[in-house]
């Protein structure tokens, strides 16, 4: 719809323009675009558990989660990926997402916001994590057709499953006929105490080296790991994940840049690890303009939360995105036609 002179444009006219460019930037069929975006409690607003973290984010509980504060976290997360997008220079073909509740919310944001114009496709499983958030998966169906796709569980010393998020696994192959293997993480956090909970991390880091020898010894060619790791970089725990992963986070670190704010500190927790032959441009922070806000105690600015302890500020995570643009090697066949699911 044409905008009379004199007439500002409105948002949806603005996000339909942003769109209408974004596809016709498309990268060359030997990359991909990766983001990764911790949302911090992105829940439905309906009460569907006994689960307390459920019970809070409901219509009727402690933080009065409403339907229209759910749609406007759904259209804010929708434009900083179209921000993004237009910010790199096209759409993110792989978004990995952390601290979804379930599928419902993955279908709205696909369904009912800027994004229900885009070829995203969910990646999705339900995890034993007793607070009810899961980790995910979008990609761009143009760009990537699913051949497989499992929830990894993490298990302790006597084979119990470890009560956290999975690490996700999805094989892609490409329109050029690469194979691609991407493992998304949301590690045990530190709550309780940073020598009490090691062990658990621990136990995530050794199952994400697992998982990784296990696709490359079946000659799967690309594997990028993505997540909140719930540490930093320079923690001897991911020297373990050497040589079949590479740290892309290490550099960004050391420069003493980072995803979230701590008392005044970045700290560079979400990070992005590539398989050693695979081609990579360095990791980036993205800083959204719109979803930061000012460090009234400290200086500077921090991400735009959902919620500041009980009090709704309006805006989406504590986290921010990080982006990676691969660079894929010419296809070559699998030795083996799928690997043993560990």
């Amino acid at each position: 719809m044409p905008v009379k002179r004199g007439q500002a444009p409105n948002f949806a006219d603005m996000m339909i323009g942003m769109i209408s460019l974004l596809l016709l930037l498309q990268p060359p069929q030997d990359s991909l675009r990766v983001l990764f975006w911790n949302l911090e409690n992105y829940f439905d607003w309906r009460c569907d558990s006994t689960r307390v973290a459920d019970i809070e984010f409901s219509s009727r509980g402690a933080r009065h989660w409403t339907r229209k504060r759910f749609t406007a976290k759904s259209n804010a997360i929708a434009k900083g990926l179209l921000w993004a997008g237009s910010r790199q220079g096209g759409l993110p073909d792989l978004v990995g997402l952390a601290e979804v509740e379930n599928a419902f919310v993955l279908r709205r944001l696909l369904q009912t916001t800027a994004l229900r114009k885009l070829d995203y496709r969910i990646v999705h499983f339900d995890s034993p994590d007793p607070r009810g958030i899961d980790v995910a998966l979008l990609y761009r169906s143009s760009r990537l057709s699913l051949t497989e796709a499992k929830p990894c569980h993490l298990y302790q010393a006597d084979s119990s499953i470890l009560p956290t998020r999975d690490i996700l696994l999805a094989r892609f192959r490409t329109s050029a006929g690469n194979d691609v293997a991407v493992l998304v993480n949301h590690h045990p956090s530190k709550y309780g105490g940073a020598a009490l909970s090691a062990p658990r991390r621990r136990i995530a880091v050794e199952r994400l080296k697992q998982l990784a020898d296990s696709l490359l010894q079946s000659g799967v060619p690309h594997l990028v790991a993505m997540g909140d790791m719930n540490d930093t970089p320079d923690n001897p725990l991911f020297g373990l994940l050497e040589p079949s992963l590479k740290n892309l986070a290490l550099p960004l670190h050391r420069k003493g840049e980072g995803t979230i704010k701590f008392e005044g500190q970045w700290q560079l927790i979400d990070m992005l690890f590539v398989s050693k032959d695979l081609a990579a441009g360095p990791m980036e922070i993205l800083h959204i303009p719109f979803l930061l806000t000012a460090d009234k105690s400290y200086g500077g600015y921090k991400p735009l939360r959902t919620y500041a302890g009980p009090r709704y500020l309006g805006g989406v995570s504590d986290h921010c995105p990080v982006w990676l643009t691969l660079v894929l090697s010419a296809p070559r066949p699998l030795r083996h036609g799928r690997p043993d699911w560990p």
